[in-house]
């Protein structure tokens, strides 16, 4: 499975910003889907995950009320609709799929797209 991840820029604090993420598999149905962040100099932390079917989906706390994770198995893609952006949502965000229905711990996740660059000034 390759993962595609698209729609990083430069914004300014309180902007929106929607981030896509492009599978190349016929069964990405089979897959939870998940978008981690990594600040420089900080470790990889997960932002939201989203389970097969759409139906259940997780979020860290700094996530939680501003961003919202989707997915369209139509087209084999999940997005990240990111609101109000702070500067410390400045990192690189990545697509990830895991076997599992959903995940929230980066290990379960098997395939990593290649992050796209999200930069937020204040």
């Amino acid at each position: 499975v390759q993962l595609q991840a698209s729609g990083g820029g430069l914004v300014q604090a309180g902007d929106s910003l929607r981030l896509s993420c492009a599978a190349s598999t016929r069964r990405f149905s089979n897959y939870g889907m998940g978008w981690f962040r990594q600040a420089p100099g900080k470790e990889r932390e997960f932002i939201a995950g989203i389970s097969w079917s759409g139906s259940s989906t997780y979020y860290s706390d700094s996530a939680k009320g501003r961003f919202t994770i989707s997915r369209d198995n139509t087209k084999d893609m999940v997005f990240l609709q990111m609101n109000s952006l702070k500067p410390e949502d400045t990192a690189v965000y990545y697509c990830a799929a895991t076997r599992a229905v959903v995940a929230k711990e980066d290990s379960w996740y098997v395939f990593w797209g290649q992050g796209t660059l999200v930069t937020v000034s204040s």
